[in-house]
């Protein structure tokens, strides 16, 4: 069959805009790599044929198996209802097994590996800004102090922009990014038509040759080869935007194509012309199409860094939802598209490490060193979780599992080990911020299960309590009072507070908690769940996805439909404000529960998080000793 036309438009316009979003980070690798594994301070040593058709083998099999097979073949297939990316893969493969020790080892693997993902965010846009802007040093020698300074610029702006989504802007990525890789292959055609020898290199005996002529050498430069697939994990990631079809379509349509093209266009520059090295994507450009390359390869990194701060957003809003975050801003920029959003907090904080690595690496060759470990470290946790998949899910047999992941990881483990040698030379610089994300995440999804766990140890049983209130009634007022609680057998202690201050209960009762599912959305069907208790309370469950927008006050009006009627201009919501209070206990040592504290204190307020209405919002506060 073939699809009708209105399908075969739809897939052209998600092609489209995949390439603007999905391609961005590889498809302006080509501006750093060859310039990273050749440059003076890689120690990679003479430039003869071997060496350089032993790269360009790599590079060209790199991007075929890492790529192609392993995240196009196989990855892309192990989503979570049609969304991918680290967070939704953890949240799968948590469900996947029963034993709560293998969960805690699967989630650790996640958080790892989204910890190497936020790293990746904060080094993607530092190197390629740079890397483009670098080419006014050819251009114009003279215009080298003022890379850093323009660069920097760039970056300000769009950081300063994120603010008002990608909506205006992104109908234009996808067709800014066809000229970019259609400039690329011609480019990179025009590289290989001056010594066709370089095409040889497609053969993988040149990469097996040099590994036997050179294997320390050739082990060095996988650290650098590891680049021509960074942002390879952004097609799994947002397959959730696009489908697999489009971004399947892209890659083997024109970009993969062209990128080779391009690779080996250089490799054929060099293999003429040594010298070339220090720079090979621009050198590859006639002179007097220098400056609109600049320009070009400017514009085209921006929306890879785009492409990646966005990414940073929803992976920030998964990790918030699943409960490994504290509650932060989210800000929606498009009435049309909930995916699209914008979270100030990890906004300005990409944007000051961003513009620390530029001022403190310099240039992108030297950022070269800190970019691998990020990428190597998201692909090996993918690998070990997406194996939970095919065994567990998919009912793999274990010995094909392990065939498979052990493929995978060899090759993911290959790179990450070089990767670890450049740790003198700037790779502690993702290792470091992966520890912090790493501390934070973990401090938090343990502070916060060692909270939940005490209030509903100190907490009143329910049952007991409404029949208290039922025999010595107090005095009831009209209206509704809901009470937003983690634990739903016990009495909030904002209830309690009310109830012993005030001296009254509202007419009707309702305690509520919203409940984060291991899926991306919720059913509408399962939103909501009533349960009708004695004395006019009632329990109220309301259930999202971790992508799904937690907005309280909309949701609720399907309790109608469950028979609990809700007047929004009657109904006030109650809520604990507790203040923590670190004790030297066991559960924790005590630097991670000030961890902790901090961040709770630093917290989103729930009325922000779950847009309830401020004016009907009353805070009772307490003091906890946690």
């Amino acid at each position: 069959m073939h699809p009708s036309p209105n399908s075969k438009t739809q897939t052209s316009a998600l092609t489209l805009a995949a390439l603007g979003v999905v391609f961005g980070d590889i498809g302006t690798s080509p501006l750093y790599t060859l310039q990273t594994i050749f440059s003076a301070d890689s120690q990679f040593g003479p430039l003869t044929q071997a060496n350089i058709f032993g790269i360009l083998s790599l590079i060209f099999w790199t991007l075929i198996m890492v790529t192609s097979v392993k995240y196009i073949a196989f990855i892309m297939q192990a989503n979570n209802r049609g969304e991918g990316g680290i967070m939704a893969l953890l949240a799968l493969t948590k469900t996947a097994v029963g034993s709560e020790r293998k969960q805690r080892l699967i989630a650790l693997i996640g958080v790892l590996g989204a910890c190497m993902f936020f790293a990746d965010g904060m080094i993607t846009p530092a190197i390629s800004v740079l890397s483009a802007v670098e080419g006014l040093e050819l251009a114009a020698p003279a215009l080298k102090p003022l890379v850093l300074p323009i660069s920097l610029g760039v970056l300000l702006a769009l950081f300063l922009t994120q603010y008002k989504g990608t909506n205006l802007v992104g109908v234009f990525f996808g067709p800014i990014m066809v000229l970019w890789f259609g400039t690329l292959g011609v480019l990179g055609l025009n590289g290989i038509l001056q010594n066709t020898a370089i095409l040889a290199a497609l053969n993988p005996f040149y990469a097996i040759h040099f590994f036997t002529i050179a294997p320390w050498l050739a082990f060095l430069a996988l650290g650098g080869v590891v680049l021509c697939v960074t942002g390879a994990e952004a097609l799994y990631a947002d397959m959730g935007h696009f489908g697999g079809f489009p971004i399947r379509l892209a890659w083997y349509g024109l970009v993969l194509p062209t990128l080779v093209l391009n690779y080996f266009g250089q490799g054929a520059l060099i293999l003429n012309n040594t010298a070339a090295a220090k720079n090979p994507f621009y050198l590859l450009a006639p002179e007097w199409m220098l400056y609109p390359l600049i320009l070009l390869a400017t514009v085209a990194t921006v929306i890879a860094s785009q492409a990646v701060i966005t990414g940073a957003f929803s992976l920030s809003r998964q990790a918030l939802q699943l409960g490994y975050l504290p509650r932060m801003r989210v800000e929606h920029t498009s009435v049309s598209h909930e995916g699209q959003i914008y979270m100030p907090r990890i906004n300005w904080g990409l944007m000051l490490a961003v513009m620390a690595l530029v001022i403190g690496f310099g240039s992108s060759a030297n950022l070269g060193a800190a970019y691998g470990i990020a990428v190597t470290g998201n692909m090996v946790a993918t690998s070990l979780l997406a194996g939970v998949v095919f065994h567990n899910i998919w009912g793999w047999s274990k010995l094909r599992t392990c065939l498979l992941v052990a493929m995978f990881l060899t090759v993911d483990g290959a790179f990450f080990i070089a990767n670890l040698l450049k740790i003198p030379d700037g790779g502690w610089v993702p290792l470091a911020i992966g520890v912090i994300f790493f501390t934070l995440m973990i401090t938090w999804k343990a502070g916060r299960n060692l909270l939940i766990a005490r209030l509903k140890v100190d907490s009143m049983a329910l049952t007991p309590f409404i029949d208290a209130v039922s025999a010595h009634p107090p005095s009831r007022v009209p209206g509704t009072a809901i009470f937003l609680t983690a634990n739903l057998d016990g009495v909030p202690p904002a209830l309690l507070h009310n109830l012993k201050h005030n001296k009254v209960l509202h007419e009707r009762i309702v305690l509520l908690t919203a409940r984060f599912l291991d899926i991306p959305h919720a059913p509408e069907t399962e939103r909501i769940k009533v349960e009708v208790l004695p004395f006019n309370f009632y329990k109220v469950i309301v259930s999202y996805g971790f992508k799904d927008e937690t907005n309280l006050p909309r949701d609720l009006k399907l309790c109608n439909e469950k028979g609990l009627s809700l007047d929004a201009m009657d109904t006030s919501f109650f809520m604990g404000k507790e203040i923590l209070i670190p004790s030297k206990n066991t559960e924790m040592a005590l630097w991670r529960k000030k961890i902790f504290i901090g961040l709770f204190r630093s917290a989103e307020t729930i009325t922000n998080q779950f847009h309830l209405p401020p004016n009907r919002v009353v805070e009772l506060g307490s003091q906890l000793t946690f």
